[in-house]
């Protein structure tokens, strides 16, 4: 009879794994501030990025995928809801004292509590941004079953925060800004390891909101990459002005090795990763996403000009133009997704909400922007396109952009002397350096047209344009 039982045990055991095998795992890898140009990949040249090279090598790179705007939270917002910036809510970074950001709504249908309806376990490992603690927007009131790390993205400027958020439980670090100690990115990536340890049996959504390689330039004191890239790039030490009193951005005398530093720290995170499900077994059932939220920044005495961060196109972080919001975007999944694969399907972070939809078979919402690019990432079926990409920003009197095919145009609202309209032709002219408004008065039109219709007002006053 023992015997029997534990027969009967061991197969329903595996028959609970193989029916949650049914349902893949889904890492979604997000990088924080993190150029086009800033990966091996996609032709970085001082920067050492193998191990998401080696997602590249083994999957698919997309060559024209958008992030939802050029600053963090609207962006992450665009993610999370399926919704272009003229309609999800939260369109800027709107700050919350004395710690957070203006909430998403209750009524909100995120990623996350897609995956939860799907029967996913969830977890998001990293910078939130979309709602403070105990609020409609905070993580657990948005699908998450798990969070960790910084529910607020201005205390995330810190890399030695004098506390971090274990869901709703504020967790005291022993920091100050006269004593770093603690790097939270470690703390962040080993409960993200442990979750997967502890949730291989079923199915998961881990998404991991890296900080790296956001401002500050900052890193444990004891960083081998870090003392590899000085002597690399025989970078000078610049002279601090004036001590550090724990506002803003810590001063970096080696701007150029720490940020290159960051981003192989990030890189070896994601070899952690990748690592941890192929010693579970769980390599061949898991889609792994990886990408950035926009283009990369100038902040903290960063220097993206020095590594072609934006790999040449014009712009970088708050910009309309290609090298803010054009992104690194990977898709890795053995047996399922073809090994070393270009595209050049034009997509943005409000695809993904619809391709989980369709990939765990849940209703898509109504009200979403995006279309499913589970087509292209498996090769089957035929891929719909989009009629147009759109995005707004909301800082310097304001900005909109719309891509329709091969034409880009970008308007600055602050321009009141003309129609403030510049127009490019991305298939002869991607760096967006040859302004054809003025020759293509139709294209314009349209353009003009379709940005709109695609502005929903908001509540927020200063997320609304006044010649809309």
């Amino acid at each position: 009879m023992k015997k029997l039982a534990t027969f009967i045990c061991l197969t329903f055991a595996a028959v609970t794994i193989l029916k949650a095998q049914d349902k893949p795992n889904v890492v979604f890898i997000l990088a924080d501030d993190m150029g086009y140009g800033d990966l091996g990949a996609y032709g970085q040249k001082l920067i050492r990025t193998p191990n998401i090279d080696k997602l590249a090598e083994n999957g698919l790179l997309f060559t024209q995928f958008y992030a939802g705007t050029s600053v963090c939270a609207p962006s992450r917002s665009s993610l999370m809801t399926g919704q272009h910036t003229g309609h999800t809510a939260i369109r800027g970074n709107y700050e919350i004292k004395p710690e957070g950001q203006r909430p998403l709504p209750d009524s909100t249908i995120t990623l996350a509590k897609m995956f939860k309806k799907a029967g996913y376990t969830t977890g998001d490992f990293g910078k939130w941004g979309l709602g403070f603690v105990g609020s409609s927007g905070d993580p657990l009131n948005q699908g998450f079953d798990q969070f960790y790390g910084y529910n607020c993205q201005r205390q995330s400027h810190n890399y030695f925060p004098e506390h971090l958020w274990n869901n709703t439980q504020k967790v005291n670090l022993d920091n100050s800004f006269t004593n770093l100690q603690v790097y939270a990115p470690e703390l962040i990536q080993q409960q993200a390891l442990n979750f997967i340890e502890n949730n291989q049996r079923k199915p998961f959504f881990l998404y991991l909101s890296y900080t790296l390689p956001h401002a500050g330039l900052q890193l444990p004191a004891a960083n081998e990459e870090f003392e590899q890239y000085k002597k690399a790039f025989n970078e000078q030490p610049r002279a601090i002005k004036k001590e550090w009193d724990g506002n803003g951005y810590q001063p970096q005398a080696y701007p150029h090795a720490a940020y290159a530093a960051m981003v192989t720290t990030l890189d070896t995170y994601v070899g952690q990763v990748v690592a941890k499900l192929k010693a579970l077994g769980l390599d061949k059932n898991t889609l792994i996403i990886f990408t950035s939220d926009n283009g990369p920044h100038r902040e903290g005495g960063n220097d993206p000009e020095f590594f072609n961060s934006s790999g040449g196109f014009r712009g970088i972080k708050r910009s309309l133009y290609e090298g803010g919001i054009r992104e690194p975007m990977i898709a890795s999944w053995p047996g399922k997704i073809q090994k070393g694969r270009r595209s050049d399907q034009a997509g943005a972070f409000w695809d993904f909400l619809p391709t989980f939809a369709e990939l765990t078979r849940q209703p898509v919402p109504a009200h979403v922007d995006g279309l499913s690019i589970l087509p292209v990432l498996l090769s089957k079926g035929k891929q719909q396109q989009h009629e147009f990409l759109y995005w707004e920003f909301h800082e310097d009197g304001g900005r909109q952009a719309v891509r329709k095919g091969k034409w880009k145009g970008v308007k600055n609202m602050a321009d009141l002397e003309t129609s403030g309209w510049e127009l490019y032709n991305l298939e002869t002219d991607q760096k967006e350096h040859n302004d054809l408004a003025a020759q293509q008065p139709a294209i314009v039109k349209e353009l003009e047209e379709i940005a709109g219709r695609s502005h929903r007002p908001s509540d927020v006053t200063e997320w609304n344009f006044k010649r809309n």
